[in-house]
């Protein structure tokens, strides 16, 4: 039975893995960046992590930017941002590096 059960596991996460690793081409460009005012960081070490622009299957919807912690010492944000390809426009998601 728990046999059954870790192999359903590792098949569900592998389903998660690959849904979130799909790409969505999208053929408009997004709109230009939205200038967001910061105030002050919450803290000492947050550091801002600017909005963008997604796509929700129909249209371009801004996200809001936010301070955030870094996960590790000496961690730097690397911003979300569009991506032009030959069939249309790739979001590549903001990390940590």
């Amino acid at each position: 039975m728990l046999r059954k059960g870790l192999i359903g596991l590792i098949f569900a996460a592998a389903l998660v893995f690959n849904a979130a690793a799909e790409e969505v081409v999208v053929q408009t460009a997004p709109p230009r960046a939205i200038i967001e005012k910061r105030g002050n960081a919450p803290g000492p070490g947050y550091v801002w992590v600017s909005g963008y622009h997604r796509w929700d299957g129909h249209a371009y919807v801004w996200t809001a930017g936010k301070w955030d912690q870094p996960p590790r010492p000496h961690a730097h944000w690397v911003a979300h941002h569009w991506v032009h390809r030959h069939d249309g426009w790739v979001l590549v998601e903001g990390h940590w590096i």
